[in-house]
């Protein structure tokens, strides 16, 4: 299991552990035989005069009180930090492992659940390391000990306290067989509640928009109230645990105290063995509470563990190869080529794409139109290898993308999505954010950013900020319009000088003038780049140098504007939908 390969990375901090927890329980176990001394010898002493070996004792119990406080804290710290330390790096390995994937594969878990098993699964698995260390080590020592002394304590009564331990076993038995099935239920539950509560921020506006307020709060009070009831059911039951064990140790202690009194009376047994007895069976009992008390513990955290295990063994769709290949340095630069293409996404019943060639050259535009759900957008997304296709090729510089590592493939394709995404922060780390990744090492890197901004038509942005490249970025660009968004997102690709720019529909937010600005600009100052577009404007890609036409997932034309308009049917329906006949150079009727 993870949890203990982790743990193999504190065998130093685990050992001094164990060595505490032994100090610990060899001091307290040491206390009873040496009340029993007292009693049977001391007080015979004290009455012949002989107060200094009642001194004494007293003297080395305290020390063995000390030395148990010691050890106890001590074990208690280093247990702690442990735990913390193994928590880190879990948490570290599952994010890890999350940024590996797919998107398919974040769509398996949902986001939500992603958070939850980093966060609260994570958590819960660190209480149980610290149980672990602190207890389970403790109880077997501090119990097999306290047994091999009532049975050399003698007295006819070690059968009490092989009762008390059965009654302790079947109430441990009967609550993990009730609760372990609860806790399953629970950690999905939390899941729902936070999925529920991410979907109503991140649609917080169309909620209002459409007076939904109360209809989305009753959703997410019925999952909240579901998980109460999940958590009542259980701390309900775990409530019962310390009255039924205090119940069993009080039981104990009196059968103990009305049989050994009737041994004592008849000479079978001293006084003080009789309280020794007591206290050692009271320890055996306390050591299976303890175990118990983990019972309470090992259900969620065995869920969580489960849990987090599910996303560590996850192996990526979509990872390094093993022996990364490089274009050659002769190989021209920019050239991205679909090569018979075909994906379709886990578990679907069809392609979302099939039998797709083109290619891409240097400082010339290719342009992907078709309807909505033709599949432009996954196509795009097979180039910086956000998916693998399922059939055919796609090769950048003559290097299938499969065989090229996946840090230098993204570092030569610039990737904008449909949705720019922009991190908190500042406008200046937003559109460094590809370049930094790139291990860009500009001089003087204000000026790339700064063309880069100017190419994507955001320099008047930056102007009008007072703190210019320094100005204030909210989490998800929220402080921005949804053009500035847009063309921030541009200038981050731009910044990283890809060999191919991949824009996804990234022209939807921007007027008509801008967006002539822009193709104009990328046009004039990125002669050398190979700019692969998705539109559905068809204003915006008149001018490309080829278009390619996906009906259905297949390609039904190629060509250039005026090419299409005469040879391919799909495509001119579309400019008929958005242009006039005299827009498109067309005679009226045709």
């Amino acid at each position: 299991m993870r949890i203990f390969g982790l743990l193999r990375g504190h065998v130093a901090e685990v050992a001094a552990v164990c060595a505490l927890l032994l100090v610990q329980a060899l001091c307290e176990l040491s206390l009873p035989r040496y009340m029993s001394d007292i009693v049977n010898v001391g007080v015979v002493g004290a009455q012949a005069g002989n107060a200094a070996y009642l001194g004494h004792m007293a003297l080395v119990m305290l020390g063995f009180c000390v030395g148990s406080l010691v050890a106890a804290t001590l074990s208690g710290l280093v247990a702690s930090r442990v735990a913390a330390s193994v928590a880190r790096d879990l948490r570290r390995d599952v994010f890890a492992k999350v940024m590996s994937f797919s998107p398919a594969e974040v769509n398996r878990f949902s986001q939500s659940s992603l958070i939850t098993r980093c966060t609260n699964d994570v958590q819960q698995i660190q209480n149980l390391v610290v149980i672990l260390l602190r207890m389970v080590m403790f109880a077997p020592v501090m119990g097999v000990v306290a047994v091999v002394q009532v049975v050399g304590t003698g007295g006819g009564l070690a059968w009490i306290v092989g009762a008390a331990l059965l009654a302790v076993l079947g109430v441990v038995s009967v609550l993990f067989s009730l609760t372990m099935p609860r806790f399953r239920v629970m950690q999905s539950l939390v899941d729902r509640v936070n999925l529920l509560a991410r979907e109503m921020l991140d649609g917080l506006m169309t909620i209002r928009a459409f007076g939904r307020q109360d209809h989305e709060l009753a959703r997410f009070d019925a999952a909240s109230g579901d998980l109460r009831d999940a958590q009542l059911f259980v701390n309900r039951a775990m409530t019962l645990m310390m009255p039924l064990m205090m119940l069993v140790m009080n039981v104990a202690t009196v059968a103990i105290v009305w049989f050994g009194s009737h041994g004592v009376a008849a000479g079978a047994m001293r006084a003080g063995d009789m309280m020794a007895f007591i206290s050692y069976a009271m320890m055996i009992v306390m050591s299976f509470l303890i175990v118990s008390m983990v019972a309470v513990i090992l259900p969620r955290a065995e869920v969580s563990v489960g849990r987090v295990q599910e996303v560590l063994s996850v192996e990526p769709a979509v990872r390094d190869p093993e022996r990364p290949v490089a274009p050659a340095a002769d190989a021209p630069r920019g050239r991205l080529v679909f090569d018979h293409v075909g994906f379709r996404y886990p578990d679907a019943e069809g392609d979302v794409v099939s039998d797709v060639s083109f290619a891409t050259a240097p400082g010339k535009v290719t342009a992907i139109v078709g309807s909505t759900g033709s599949g432009k957008s996954t196509l795009v997304q097979l180039a910086p290898r956000l998916y693998d296709p399922t059939s055919g090729t796609v090769t950048l510089d003559g290097v299938d993308a499969r065989q090229m590592s996946l840090a230098d493939l993204r570092s030569r394709v610039g990737y904008v999505p449909q949705q720019g995404f922009l991190f908190s922060g500042t406008i200046r780390s937003n559109v460094a954010f590809g370049a930094a990744a790139a291990g860009e090492k500009d001089p003087r890197p204000d000026e790339g950013l700064l063309r880069a901004i100017d190419v994507a038509q955001a320099a008047e942005l930056v102007a009008e900020k007072d703190d210019g490249l320094d100005a204030a970025i909210a989490q998800g660009g929220t402080n921005v319009s949804g053009g500035q968004r847009q063309r921030l997102a541009i200038a981050r690709a731009l910044a990283t000088h890809p060999e191919v720019l991949v824009l996804d529909d990234s022209f939807s937010a921007l007027d008509y003038a801008t967006d002539a600005r822009l193709r104009q600009a990328l046009a004039r100052e990125c002669a050398d780049i190979a700019v692969l577009v998705v539109a559905q404007r068809v204003a915006t890609v008149m001018g490309a140098d080829q278009i390619v036409v996906l009906d259905e997932g297949r390609v039904v034309g190629k060509g250039t504007h005026e090419e299409l308009l005469r040879t391919c049917p799909e495509y001119l329906e579309i400019a008929k939908s958005q242009l006039s006949a005299a827009e498109l150079g067309l005679e009226e009727g045709e």
